[in-house]
């Protein structure tokens, strides 16, 4: 898709029609057709880069339309350190790709820092690009253990939970629930970055809780048909069936798994609420992990949700949330730093600053591997529920309120990043 300009006070063109029909028309806004850039001082610039397309562009155009949203509150309130927030947004599409799009917007388009993305693989790409060009890149909606550990960045911070928190979020679920020690699992796993160090993280928890991997599938991304995966499940006889699956994958899997009808429990340690309600009523079922979901009860969040559906008429998925509130953050690191220039900004997000996320506890991140430390919560499903948004019922808080936050995340030990 050509590049578009999100303007001060929300202001766009129509979104493609491909991702109008996947989002409805209150998804509009969110992404425009061509503009033309202009450079003003009193602007601060910020690269949106997101799927918008493929296995992942209806959680992007969440995404988009979550940072819009932000920006035009920040605008309204009179700006970040009073200079109007622009945001220019683009689909990723692919890793070569939104390498080529970051690099054009840092240079052409001069945009003050990078944000977005929910591919861990893109997000790598556009994190190389940004340590070349010394520029600050805030990675969105990613959770790949890996961009926060082997391939961690000075310039690169990660406001998603990781692989690693979503495991031990639903681990924890399954643990009080008798679900682990000596249990036999299968995993279906998305055959890329992500999926790989999902597995990774699966494994390790099932071999410090007593339970038996038997086998795990990897699976394209562009599948649609999972009827031999399904079958090679039915062939295991497996005591848990673990999904590692990413974007619409885990719509098509729980659906057909429903019509085959297998025995088995089916959990997984990804899932995120679109593609829970597209999955619909009667097809998903088990325990999952979230981020954030549109029943946590508390003032911020509920305010949240309330002009989300008065904006867009429509319910907020996660990725629209911590797309909203990772603009917030910069929004308030640039009000107390007074600059956008990528050197105070990585100062001040070092500094233990902590950060309204609109969550009962407030976030902060690590200077030493750049990670937002937040809460995380297990979710099942209500089979008797109204419809799908009613379905999910959040689980509490990972870890406990009398915790550290950091308990349920890498510990600097584990952890292999070096800045």
């Amino acid at each position: 898709m050509p590049s578009s300009v999100l303007e001060p006070g929300g202001r766009s063109a129509t979104l493609t029609r491909r991702t109008a029909l996947k989002l409805g028309a209150a998804a509009a806004s969110a992404i425009g057709m061509p503009a033309i850039v202009r450079a003003q001082s009193d602007v601060i610039r910020v690269g949106l880069l997101t799927p918008m397309t493929g296995f992942l562009g209806v959680l992007g155009g969440y995404a988009a339309m979550g940072m819009r949203m932000a920006a035009q509150e920040v605008n309204e309130a009179g700006g970040a350190n009073g200079r109007m927030i622009e945001i220019l947004a683009e689909d990723s599409i692919n890793p070569d790709t939104a390498a080529t799009k970051a690099q054009r917007m840092l240079e052409r388009d001069k945009v003050d820092f990078l944000m977005g993305e929910i591919s861990s693989a893109s997000a790598l790409a556009i994190s190389q690009v940004a340590a070349r060009n010394q520029r600050l890149y805030v990675a969105v909606g990613p959770r790949s253990d890996v961009l926060r550990g082997e391939s961690c960045n000075r310039y690169m911070f990660c406001t998603d939970i990781p692989n690693t928190v979503m495991v031990n979020a639903v681990g924890s679920a399954l643990k009080r629930e008798g679900m682990v020690e000596g249990k036999r699992f299968v995993t279906v796993t998305a055959d890329y970055v992500f999926g790989h160090d999902l597995l990774r993280a699966a494994k390790a928890f099932f071999d410090a809780n007593g339970a038996e991997l038997v086998s795990d599938e990897l699976v394209a991304t562009d599948v649609t048909d999972f009827s031999p995966f399904l079958l090679k499940v039915r062939q295991a006889q497996p005591d848990v069936v673990c999904l590692n699956l990413a974007g619409n994958q885990v719509t098509n899997f729980v659906k057909q798994y429903a019509e085959f009808g297998l025995p088995y429990p089916c959990v997984g340690f990804n899932l995120n609420t679109a593609d829970a309600w597209a999955a619909g009523l009667g097809n998903l079922s088990g325990t999952w992990p979230t981020v954030w979901y549109h029943t946590l009860d508390t003032p911020a969040s509920r305010q949240f949700v309330e002009n989300f559906q008065g904006k867009y008429n429509m319910i907020p998925e996660n990725h629209a949330w911590i797309s909203y509130i990772a603009l917030k953050i910069m929004a308030q690191s640039i009000n107390e730093t007074g600059s956008a220039g990528t050197p105070d900004l990585i100062e001040y997000l070092e500094s233990g600053a902590e950060f309204d996320i609109l969550k009962a506890r407030k976030a902060y991140f690590r200077p030493w591997d750049h990670q937002l430390i937040q809460e995380g919560y297990p979710f099942t499903v209500d089979p008797n529920a109204a419809n799908e948004y009613d379905m999910i019922k959040l689980g509490e808080p990972v870890p406990s309120p009398d915790e550290n936050m950091e308990v349920i995340y890498p510990s600097i030990e584990q952890n292999t990043c070096t800045l």
